[in-house]
């Protein structure tokens, strides 16, 4: 009984006697509200719920991963390296200038060794990189068969055409090319394009050479229009003074082959006077219309009225050699227009048309000459005819002098 009297128990508020007459909904407003317990509620706070952010950690890179990425990037970069350094090589190898054809004579004498060779070929500018040569030389097994000798090597060639060059070991042969009408400074001009040094093309117009070519020169003349025009092939380590001496031969030959010393002693000349005098006609000759030996008849026939042979080539020669302004008063016995007579020595070296002109001048009394702007020679006998051709066809060129 006792615990039955502890229980709690719902007490109901007393509800109130319904009134006699009273309509159901009038009973219903009358009743008081049923009291029921009321739950609690949390707390309701003013900020949202956030969400919750699960941090997660990587996993650590094992010892062995972390040596397959260093080696696998180390391999890249010696790939790369080595790619680099192969394009460097190839370059290297290639001609220093395609364009350039020009020879340089090289002597390599005996006993030298590669790497000289190698730092010889780069100070003359034929090959890009010693280095790149020694590299092509030992990987292609040519190292030890360069050969010495004497070589004339181009810019246009590659270090490969260069070594296969070397390896053989053959005298190389060139061609040098003087030109009839060229001077002595021209034809040193020659030696020093083709590779060699100015002290020994000096030395070499300064030597003496004997040949019956010279019989009658002035031991004071130099070599002018004493190297005949001709293309010589030589051996590439010829000298200077061989050249020469090939010149002069070939030259010899000419004039025994032509009887020339007789036929220039018929007209009262020496062979030097000859020369001299085939060489103002060779300068004045138009070269295509076979004027040669017409103007050796106006010519013979100045030195005859003891006239000067006014000859503007000849002033014109000696101011270019003096370096001074060509001027036709230009006080010089070379200068033709001033002074009688043959100049001291020839102006150029001569062809064999000029040659054999004044060994058999055209018959004839023209005593003037010009060359007109059309590049004809015309010929006149008297003064007054020679200004009409100066008037007629010689407005430029003669305006000029």
């Amino acid at each position: 009984m006792d615990d039955f009297r502890r229980r709690p128990v719902n007490k109901v508020a007393p509800q109130p006697a319904p009134q006699p007459g009273m309509t159901p909904q009038a009973r219903a407003s009358q009743q008081l509200p049923v009291t029921t317990p009321v739950l609690a509620q949390p707390p309701v706070t003013s900020h949202q719920p956030q969400p919750i952010h699960h941090s997660e950690t990587p996993p650590k890179m094992t010892k062995k991963k972390r040596i397959i990425i260093g080696v696998s990037g180390l391999i890249v970069i010696i790939i790369a390296a080595i790619a680099a350094l192969f394009v460097w090589y190839m370059i290297q190898l290639r001609p220093v200038n395609a364009g350039n054809t020009d020879r340089t004579l090289i002597t390599i004498a005996s006993g030298t060794t590669p790497d000289e060779i190698a730092r010889d070929l780069k100070d003359k500018g034929l090959i890009r990189s010693p280095t790149a040569f020694m590299w092509y030389t030992k990987l292609s097994h040519t190292q030890n068969l360069l050969q010495a000798g004497t070589y004339r090597l181009s810019p246009s060639e590659s270090t490969q055409q260069i070594v296969d060059h070397l390896n053989k070991g053959l005298v190389d042969t060139f061609k040098i090319t003087f030109l009839p009408g060229a001077t002595v400074m021209q034809n040193k001009k020659v030696f020093l394009d083709v590779g060699y040094k100015q002290s020994n093309i000096d030395a070499a117009f300064s030597a003496t050479y004997d040949s019956p070519l010279f019989v009658g020169k002035p031991a004071s003349a130099d070599l002018e229009g004493y190297i005949w025009g001709d293309t010589y092939e030589v051996g590439a380590d010829a000298t200077v003074s061989q050249i020469l001496q090939k010149a002069f031969d070939e030259y010899n030959k000419n004039v025994q082959d032509n009887n020339l010393v007789a036929q220039f002693q018929s007209h009262g000349l020496s062979l030097y006077e000859g020369i001299t005098l085939a060489s103002i006609i060779q300068r004045e000759a138009s070269g295509t219309n076979n004027d040669d030996a017409q103007i050796a008849q106006v010519f013979y026939k100045r030195l005859g009225l003891n006239m000067p042979l006014g000859s503007d080539v000849t002033y014109q020669y000696i101011a270019d050699k003096l370096g001074v302004p060509r001027d036709p008063n230009l006080d010089s016995p070379y200068n033709t227009r001033r002074y009688a007579g043959l100049p001291p020595g020839p102006i150029s070296t001569p062809g064999i048309k000029a040659l054999l002109a004044v060994a058999q001048p055209a018959s004839g009394d023209y005593l003037y000459f010009l060359s007109g702007d059309d590049g004809v020679t015309y010929f006149a006998n008297t003064l007054e005819e020679h200004n009409q051709n100066i008037a007629n066809h010689c407005k430029v060129k003669c305006s000029s002098l």
